[in-house]
């Protein structure tokens, strides 16, 4: 790891990093999982070119363009694991929700349990935020536990708010305070 990596966005397990150049193959690979589609809002592949131009624009300022995708990697191996998203701020209210993809065969290792605990400073004492939330689909039950360990606490129901391949599901709402009162 760069010497100049702010170490907020570092553990033992992982550190949290901008996109790159050459990300291509891993975003073409995590995008084009049809496992992740169903909470990603995504119904059809992407190609190459579309994620070229994505990451030609991706170091654009998060309060421009309201979103920030970070790198997941591993801090031994620094193979990239997941991503990490921030999007739909709100400058007025200080709000932004979080997503959170790990690849298939890096699931369950503690990789998307340790980009929560980075985030959360990041989100608050960086970022300046007053609050993250997040959707997950009711039958997520791993997103759902991962989330409530991070902290986020459910909020709400929305009836029949995704379809899937199985039909209607419900979405739980969760949010996480991170200054209150301000």
């Amino acid at each position: 790891m760069p010497a100049t990596f702010p170490a907020m966005l570092s553990s033992d397990l992982i550190f949290l990093r901008p996109l790159e150049a050459d990300d291509l193959d891993f975003l073409y690979a995590l995008e084009n999982d049809p496992s992740v589609w169903g909470v990603s809002d995504t119904l059809a592949p992407v190609s190459r070119h579309v994620l070229r131009q994505y990451l030609d624009s991706a170091a654009a300022d998060f309060f421009e363009v309201r979103q920030l995708r970070l790198i997941i990697c591993d801090t031994g191996s620094r193979a990239a694991v997941g991503t990490l998203d921030i999007f739909g701020f709100e400058p007025l209210h200080q709000r932004a929700a979080v997503g959170i993809t790990v690849q298939r065969e890096f699931r369950r290792r503690g990789y998307a349990r340790a980009a929560l605990a980075l985030l959360v400073p990041y989100a608050r004492q960086v970022l300046r935020l007053h609050q993250v939330y997040c959707t997950i689909s009711v039958a997520n039950r791993a997103s759902i536990q991962l989330f409530t360990a991070a902290g986020f606490a459910p909020v709400g129901v929305r009836k029949e708010w995704l379809r899937t391949a199985q039909g209607w599901q419900n979405a739980l709402e969760m949010q996480l305070l991170l200054q209150q009162g301000t």
